[in-house]
């Protein structure tokens, strides 16, 4: 079994900064693309950012210059380092493992594909 655990959320008055973290949990053997989404009330989900198991990234333009995603892959744990934060960064934000191979004791080796936290919410006030 393997699960994800977002924490890091909560209120902050714009301007501030949170930092979203992300830890897999689990006989983790490798991670590969790390992806934080978000989904504010009423819309659809937002792709916030990704970095790659080479360390590349990509974020969403409306987060440029203000997200930093990260890695520790001996920690297993992704970040999100969100300044300068806006009220319409107001949502839910999940995390999402595109592959994850881990080891289940009667099965062996597995692949957990697309695979999401339970969330973290992000209130910005004005």
């Amino acid at each position: 079994q393997v699960q994800l655990v977002e924490s890091g959320g909560g209120l902050v008055q714009a301007g501030g900064s949170l930092r979203l973290s992300c830890v897999a949990s689990g006989s983790i053997l490798n991670i590969g693309t790390w992806v934080w989404y978000r989904q504010a009330l009423g819309k659809t989900r937002e792709l916030v950012a990704t970095i790659t198991s080479g360390g590349d990234t990509k974020y969403a333009d409306s987060v440029k210059g203000r997200f930093t995603i990260s890695r520790d892959n001996d920690k297993k744990t992704a970040y999100l380092q969100m300044n300068s934060l806006k009220p319409e960064d107001t949502a839910v934000y999940y995390c999402n493992a595109d592959r994850m191979l881990f080891t289940d004791p009667t099965m062996g080796v597995r692949e957990a594909v697309d695979y999401y936290g339970q969330g973290t919410q992000v209130t910005v006030s004005s």
